[in-house]
């Protein structure tokens, strides 16, 4: 009876010693070279019917052709022998746009930074929300010290990245503001890897 609740205790306290190394914050550096290993190559747009909760950006007339083919929706990869990783969205349309993700400084990297060249023809900065991203949710928020994510423009002001499926479905989330308020309908697509 001793030996089985001396087991109990011990998995007990190995499970709040795991939970409390995942909940840690992981490092700008580690972030960004898990961003990059996350995300490097070519994804396709899933299907119609996998399109779910994206308030219907899949359904643009420059988007609607590329879903559920094997065309390249978004596609990663390095620049700058690898300091940067640059997204391509939706490339060879006329909805085309590139995010650059990047540390604030490679050696010493303190924060992970992104701009969106949008075809809103803005081009908003973004800081990575360390605190609230991890594996599965990589989220940047517009940064507040510049004065597109404080104007009345209508501007990305989110980007959020989800992976399930063991890392081979990607949810992006690009979600827009105007008049310092959240839109209604935003860009937000599903994507599988090629």
């Amino acid at each position: 009876m001793k030996k089985l609740i001396c087991t109990a205790v011990i998995f007990t306290l190995l499970g709040t010693f795991l939970q409390a190394e995942q909940a840690k914050e992981m490092e700008p550096i580690d972030m960004f070279e898990y961003m990059k290993s996350a995300l490097k190559g070519e994804w396709k747009l899933s299907p119609a019917d996998k399109q779910t909760d994206t308030t219907g950006a899949y359904k643009n007339p420059y988007v609607l052709p590329l879903v559920g083919t094997d065309a390249t929706g978004v596609a990663y990869k390095f620049i700058g022998f690898g300091s940067t990783l640059q997204e391509d969205l939706l490339p060879n349309t006329k909805k085309q746009m590139v995010t650059m993700y990047h540390c604030d400084d490679y050696v010493d990297c303190t924060q992970i930074l992104a701009t969106h060249y949008c075809t809103k023809m803005n081009q908003p900065q973004f800081i990575m929300d360390l605190k609230h991203s991890n594996k599965e949710k990589i989220i940047f928020n517009c940064d507040m010290k510049t004065k597109l994510c404080n104007s009345n423009e209508d501007h990305i002001h989110k980007i959020i990245l989800e992976f399930s499926n063991n890392g081979n479905h990607l949810k992006s989330s690009y979600l827009g503001w105007t008049d310092q308020k959240p839109n209604k309908k935003n860009s937000i697509y599903h994507f599988d890897k090629k």
